[in-house]
Protein backbone atom coordinates (compact mmCIF):
# COMPACT_ATOMS: atom_id res chain seq x y z
CA UNK A 1 0.00 0.00 0.00
CA UNK A 2 3.11 2.19 0.73
CA UNK A 3 4.23 1.38 -2.76
CA UNK A 4 0.13 2.94 -4.04
CA UNK A 5 0.35 5.68 -1.71
CA UNK A 6 3.30 6.68 -3.32
CA UNK A 7 3.33 6.18 -7.25
CA UNK A 8 -0.20 8.01 -6.79
CA UNK A 9 0.51 11.02 -4.86
CA UNK A 10 -0.14 14.76 -6.74
CA UNK A 11 2.67 16.06 -7.31
CA UNK A 12 3.01 20.20 -6.60
CA UNK A 13 2.45 22.29 -9.63
CA UNK A 14 2.50 25.75 -10.59
CA UNK A 15 -1.26 26.79 -11.45
CA UNK A 16 -1.46 29.43 -13.88
CA UNK A 17 -3.96 32.70 -13.39
CA UNK A 18 -6.47 31.13 -16.18
CA UNK A 19 -6.81 27.77 -14.70
CA UNK A 20 -9.64 26.55 -12.27
CA UNK A 21 -8.42 25.81 -8.75
CA UNK A 22 -10.53 23.61 -6.61
CA UNK A 23 -12.58 26.81 -5.43
CA UNK A 24 -13.18 27.66 -8.80
CA UNK A 25 -11.38 30.00 -11.48
CA UNK A 26 -8.12 31.31 -9.46
CA UNK A 27 -7.79 34.92 -9.51
CA UNK A 28 -6.48 36.95 -12.21
CA UNK A 29 -3.49 39.09 -11.18
CA UNK A 30 -4.57 42.60 -11.63
CA UNK A 31 -2.31 45.60 -12.94
CA UNK A 32 -2.02 48.03 -9.78
CA UNK A 33 -0.06 50.25 -11.68
CA UNK A 34 -2.48 50.90 -14.58
CA UNK A 35 -5.41 50.85 -11.91
CA UNK A 36 -3.66 53.17 -9.57
CA UNK A 37 -2.95 55.35 -12.58
CA UNK A 38 -6.58 55.48 -13.89
CA UNK A 39 -8.07 56.63 -10.59
CA UNK A 40 -5.34 59.34 -10.15
CA UNK A 41 -6.57 60.21 -13.26
CA UNK A 42 -10.35 60.08 -11.99
CA UNK A 43 -9.03 62.20 -8.95
CA UNK A 44 -7.56 65.27 -11.58
CA UNK A 45 -10.73 64.93 -13.59
CA UNK A 46 -12.81 65.74 -10.34
CA UNK A 47 -10.44 68.82 -8.72
CA UNK A 48 -10.27 69.95 -12.12
CA UNK A 49 -14.20 70.72 -11.95
CA UNK A 50 -13.34 72.62 -8.24
CA UNK A 51 -12.91 75.81 -9.32
CA UNK A 52 -15.54 76.47 -11.73
CA UNK A 53 -17.74 74.89 -9.07
CA UNK A 54 -16.73 77.02 -6.42
CA UNK A 55 -17.24 80.33 -8.80
CA UNK A 56 -20.77 78.92 -8.94
CA UNK A 57 -20.70 78.62 -5.36
CA UNK A 58 -19.79 81.93 -4.56
CA UNK A 59 -23.39 82.88 -6.83
CA UNK A 60 -25.40 81.96 -3.85
CA UNK A 61 -23.10 81.31 -0.64
CA UNK A 62 -19.94 84.11 0.97
CA UNK A 63 -16.55 82.43 0.82
CA UNK A 64 -16.77 81.54 4.45
CA UNK A 65 -19.90 79.96 4.42
CA UNK A 66 -19.41 78.15 1.02
CA UNK A 67 -16.32 76.44 2.66
CA UNK A 68 -18.01 75.20 5.90
CA UNK A 69 -21.42 74.16 4.25
CA UNK A 70 -19.29 71.66 1.36
CA UNK A 71 -17.10 70.19 4.19
CA UNK A 72 -20.16 69.97 6.30
CA UNK A 73 -21.59 68.20 3.77
CA UNK A 74 -18.90 66.11 2.53
CA UNK A 75 -18.59 64.94 6.10
CA UNK A 76 -21.83 63.85 6.66
CA UNK A 77 -21.45 61.94 3.25
CA UNK A 78 -18.07 60.44 4.71
CA UNK A 79 -19.68 59.69 7.95
CA UNK A 80 -22.16 57.45 6.32
CA UNK A 81 -20.29 55.60 4.16
CA UNK A 82 -17.85 54.89 7.32
CA UNK A 83 -20.96 53.72 9.32
CA UNK A 84 -22.62 51.69 6.84
CA UNK A 85 -19.18 49.90 6.43
CA UNK A 86 -18.35 49.88 10.29
CA UNK A 87 -15.47 50.88 9.77
CA UNK A 88 -13.08 50.88 13.17
CA UNK A 89 -11.23 54.30 14.61
CA UNK A 90 -8.28 54.61 13.08
CA UNK A 91 -4.72 54.06 15.72
CA UNK A 92 -4.25 56.78 17.60
CA UNK A 93 -0.40 56.45 15.50
CA UNK A 94 -2.46 58.12 12.93
CA UNK A 95 -4.51 60.98 14.26
CA UNK A 96 -1.68 63.39 14.02
CA UNK A 97 -1.34 62.56 9.89
CA UNK A 98 -5.06 62.74 9.62
CA UNK A 99 -5.15 66.58 11.28
CA UNK A 100 -2.43 67.08 8.63
CA UNK A 101 -4.56 65.92 5.82
CA UNK A 102 -7.68 67.69 7.52
CA UNK A 103 -6.36 70.99 7.94
CA UNK A 104 -4.56 71.08 4.36
CA UNK A 105 -7.43 69.44 2.06
CA UNK A 106 -10.17 69.92 3.56
CA UNK A 107 -9.97 73.36 4.94
CA UNK A 108 -6.92 75.13 3.92
CA UNK A 109 -6.88 74.58 0.56
CA UNK A 110 -10.93 75.27 -0.28
CA UNK A 111 -10.64 78.73 2.17
CA UNK A 112 -7.96 79.79 -0.02
CA UNK A 113 -8.65 79.08 -2.92
CA UNK A 114 -12.48 80.43 -2.73
CA UNK A 115 -11.13 83.39 -1.24
CA UNK A 116 -8.70 84.21 -4.00
CA UNK A 117 -11.34 83.55 -6.66
CA UNK A 118 -13.13 86.51 -5.47
CA UNK A 119 -10.88 88.49 -7.15
CA UNK A 120 -8.94 85.83 -9.53
CA UNK A 121 -10.34 84.49 -12.85
CA UNK A 122 -10.59 80.69 -12.52
CA UNK A 123 -8.50 80.18 -15.59
CA UNK A 124 -5.31 82.28 -13.69
CA UNK A 125 -5.97 80.46 -10.59
CA UNK A 126 -5.78 77.08 -12.38
CA UNK A 127 -2.61 77.51 -13.42
CA UNK A 128 -1.02 78.98 -10.30
CA UNK A 129 -2.23 76.28 -8.54
CA UNK A 130 -0.48 73.82 -11.46
CA UNK A 131 2.51 74.50 -9.26
CA UNK A 132 0.69 71.69 -7.03
CA UNK A 133 2.52 68.44 -8.59
CA UNK A 134 6.39 70.33 -7.82
CA UNK A 135 5.39 71.28 -4.38
CA UNK A 136 3.69 67.96 -3.36
CA UNK A 137 6.58 65.72 -5.20
CA UNK A 138 9.37 67.98 -2.87
CA UNK A 139 7.25 67.60 0.32
CA UNK A 140 7.05 64.11 -0.38
CA UNK A 141 10.45 63.77 -0.99
CA UNK A 142 11.40 64.91 2.01
CA UNK A 143 8.89 63.43 4.23
CA UNK A 144 9.43 59.70 2.61
CA UNK A 145 13.46 60.03 2.47
CA UNK A 146 12.71 58.73 -1.18
CA UNK A 147 14.90 60.42 -4.14
CA UNK A 148 13.32 60.73 -7.64
CA UNK A 149 15.49 59.95 -10.50
CA UNK A 150 17.49 62.61 -11.54
CA UNK A 151 15.33 62.31 -15.14
CA UNK A 152 12.01 62.76 -13.00
CA UNK A 153 13.71 65.94 -11.10
CA UNK A 154 14.17 67.71 -14.88
CA UNK A 155 10.81 66.76 -16.48
CA UNK A 156 8.71 68.17 -13.07
CA UNK A 157 10.66 70.85 -12.87
CA UNK A 158 10.24 71.94 -16.86
CA UNK A 159 6.93 71.11 -16.19
CA UNK A 160 6.69 73.79 -13.52
CA UNK A 161 8.00 76.28 -15.61
CA UNK A 162 5.83 76.15 -18.22
CA UNK A 163 3.12 76.70 -15.44
CA UNK A 164 5.05 79.81 -13.87
CA UNK A 165 5.85 81.04 -17.71
CA UNK A 166 2.08 80.74 -18.51
CA UNK A 167 0.99 82.32 -15.22
CA UNK A 168 3.32 85.28 -15.55
CA UNK A 169 2.39 85.82 -19.61
CA UNK A 170 -1.00 86.04 -18.36
CA UNK A 171 -1.09 88.85 -15.27
CA UNK A 172 1.58 90.76 -16.99
CA UNK A 173 4.61 89.69 -13.89
CA UNK A 174 2.39 91.20 -11.16
CA UNK A 175 1.21 89.07 -7.78
CA UNK A 176 -1.85 89.98 -6.20
CA UNK A 177 -3.43 89.19 -3.11
CA UNK A 178 -5.17 86.44 -4.77
CA UNK A 179 -2.11 84.91 -5.78
CA UNK A 180 -0.67 85.13 -2.29
CA UNK A 181 -4.18 83.22 -1.67
CA UNK A 182 -3.30 80.67 -4.18
CA UNK A 183 0.84 80.21 -2.96
CA UNK A 184 -0.72 79.37 0.53
CA UNK A 185 -3.28 76.93 -0.44
CA UNK A 186 0.13 75.02 -2.70
CA UNK A 187 1.44 74.67 0.35
CA UNK A 188 -1.27 73.16 2.60
CA UNK A 189 -2.72 70.99 0.10
CA UNK A 190 0.81 69.44 -1.01
CA UNK A 191 1.32 68.46 2.85
CA UNK A 192 -2.44 67.42 3.05
CA UNK A 193 -1.35 65.28 0.04
CA UNK A 194 1.63 63.76 1.25
CA UNK A 195 0.15 62.87 4.38
CA UNK A 196 -2.96 61.29 2.80
CA UNK A 197 -0.62 59.43 0.17
CA UNK A 198 1.06 58.00 3.61
CA UNK A 199 -1.86 56.92 5.31
CA UNK A 200 -3.20 55.50 2.39
CA UNK A 201 -0.45 52.57 2.42
CA UNK A 202 -1.93 51.56 6.24
CA UNK A 203 -5.12 52.31 5.38
CA UNK A 204 -7.85 52.49 2.10
CA UNK A 205 -8.03 55.74 0.51
CA UNK A 206 -11.76 56.18 1.11
CA UNK A 207 -11.05 55.92 4.76
CA UNK A 208 -8.25 58.72 5.02
CA UNK A 209 -10.56 61.30 3.14
CA UNK A 210 -13.44 59.68 5.52
CA UNK A 211 -11.92 60.18 8.79
CA UNK A 212 -10.47 63.45 7.92
CA UNK A 213 -13.68 65.25 6.53
CA UNK A 214 -15.45 63.29 10.00
CA UNK A 215 -12.62 65.13 12.37
CA UNK A 216 -13.63 68.58 10.49
CA UNK A 217 -17.15 68.04 11.34
CA UNK A 218 -17.05 69.05 15.06
CA UNK A 219 -15.37 72.73 13.47
CA UNK A 220 -17.59 73.11 10.25
CA UNK A 221 -21.25 72.51 11.98
CA UNK A 222 -20.63 75.45 14.08
CA UNK A 223 -18.71 77.36 11.47
CA UNK A 224 -21.60 76.46 9.01
CA UNK A 225 -24.37 78.05 11.19
CA UNK A 226 -22.01 81.09 11.66
CA UNK A 227 -21.54 82.10 8.55
CA UNK A 228 -24.83 81.69 7.32
CA UNK A 229 -26.25 83.87 9.52
CA UNK A 230 -23.54 86.79 9.10
CA UNK A 231 -23.24 86.17 5.13
CA UNK A 232 -25.80 86.79 2.60
CA UNK A 233 -27.45 83.20 0.41
CA UNK A 234 -29.22 84.04 -2.91
CA UNK A 235 -30.12 80.58 -4.03
CA UNK A 236 -29.98 79.49 -7.57
CA UNK A 237 -29.20 76.57 -9.80
CA UNK A 238 -25.37 77.35 -10.26
CA UNK A 239 -24.99 77.91 -6.41
CA UNK A 240 -26.71 74.71 -5.71
CA UNK A 241 -25.13 72.64 -8.46
CA UNK A 242 -22.10 73.77 -7.67
CA UNK A 243 -21.95 73.24 -4.02
CA UNK A 244 -23.01 70.11 -4.16
CA UNK A 245 -20.51 69.18 -6.40
CA UNK A 246 -17.19 70.67 -4.37
CA UNK A 247 -18.56 68.70 -1.50
CA UNK A 248 -19.65 65.72 -3.01
CA UNK A 249 -17.49 65.58 -6.44
CA UNK A 250 -14.16 67.40 -5.36
CA UNK A 251 -14.10 66.72 -1.60
CA UNK A 252 -15.21 63.41 -1.43
CA UNK A 253 -15.12 61.44 -4.33
CA UNK A 254 -12.06 63.04 -5.92
CA UNK A 255 -10.01 62.96 -2.63
CA UNK A 256 -11.28 59.26 -2.17
CA UNK A 257 -9.93 58.18 -5.75
CA UNK A 258 -7.11 59.88 -5.84
CA UNK A 259 -5.41 58.95 -2.72
CA UNK A 260 -5.95 55.24 -3.73
CA UNK A 261 -4.11 55.72 -7.03
CA UNK A 262 -1.51 57.91 -5.16
CA UNK A 263 -1.06 54.38 -3.16
CA UNK A 264 -0.98 52.71 -5.80
CA UNK A 265 1.99 54.42 -7.71
CA UNK A 266 3.85 56.51 -5.42
CA UNK A 267 3.33 60.30 -4.34
CA UNK A 268 5.47 61.89 -6.92
CA UNK A 269 4.30 60.15 -10.35
CA UNK A 270 0.65 60.70 -8.98
CA UNK A 271 1.57 64.08 -8.61
CA UNK A 272 2.83 64.65 -11.77
CA UNK A 273 -0.68 63.65 -13.52
CA UNK A 274 -1.68 67.13 -12.02
CA UNK A 275 0.07 68.74 -14.27
CA UNK A 276 -2.47 68.50 -16.55
CA UNK A 277 -5.35 69.60 -14.36
CA UNK A 278 -5.39 73.44 -14.83
CA UNK A 279 -5.35 72.84 -18.71
CA UNK A 280 -8.46 70.47 -17.57
CA UNK A 281 -9.72 73.79 -15.98
CA UNK A 282 -8.97 76.01 -18.32
CA UNK A 283 -11.22 73.97 -20.75
CA UNK A 284 -14.60 74.12 -18.22
CA UNK A 285 -13.86 77.55 -17.32
CA UNK A 286 -14.36 78.01 -21.03
CA UNK A 287 -16.92 75.71 -21.39
CA UNK A 288 -19.30 76.40 -18.19
CA UNK A 289 -18.15 79.83 -17.31
CA UNK A 290 -17.99 81.27 -20.60
CA UNK A 291 -14.12 82.46 -19.78
CA UNK A 292 -12.05 83.93 -22.55
CA UNK A 293 -9.26 81.09 -23.51
CA UNK A 294 -5.67 82.68 -23.23
CA UNK A 295 -4.16 81.95 -26.65
CA UNK A 296 -1.20 80.50 -24.83
CA UNK A 297 -2.85 77.82 -23.42
CA UNK A 298 -2.21 75.26 -26.39
CA UNK A 299 1.50 75.76 -25.88
CA UNK A 300 1.29 75.37 -22.59
CA UNK A 301 -1.17 72.34 -22.84
CA UNK A 302 0.92 70.03 -25.13
CA UNK A 303 5.07 71.34 -22.68
CA UNK A 304 2.70 70.25 -19.67
CA UNK A 305 1.43 66.66 -21.37
CA UNK A 306 4.69 65.89 -22.49
CA UNK A 307 6.54 66.55 -18.86
CA UNK A 308 3.82 64.25 -17.61
CA UNK A 309 5.00 61.30 -20.15
CA UNK A 310 8.59 62.00 -19.06
CA UNK A 311 7.76 61.44 -15.33
CA UNK A 312 5.42 58.35 -15.87
CA UNK A 313 8.51 56.70 -17.55
CA UNK A 314 10.95 57.96 -14.94
CA UNK A 315 12.29 55.53 -12.34
CA UNK A 316 11.66 56.62 -8.37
Amino acid sequence: MRTKDSATATPTIAVSATERTATGPAPVTSDPVGRGTLLAVLGVVSFSLTFPSTVWGLESFGPWSLVAVRSTLAALIAGAFLLVGRVPLPDRRHWAGLAVVAGGVVVGFPLLTTLALQTSTTSHAAVVVGLLPLTTATLAALRTGRRPSRTFWIAAVSGAAVVIAFTLQQSGGALSRGDLYLFGALLVCAAGYTEGGRLARLMPGWQVIGWALVLCLPLMVPASAVALALEPVHLNAHGVLGLVWVAAGSTFFGLYVWYRGMASIGIPKASQLQLAQPLLTLFWSVFLLGETLPLAAPLAAVGVLVCIAVTQRAKS
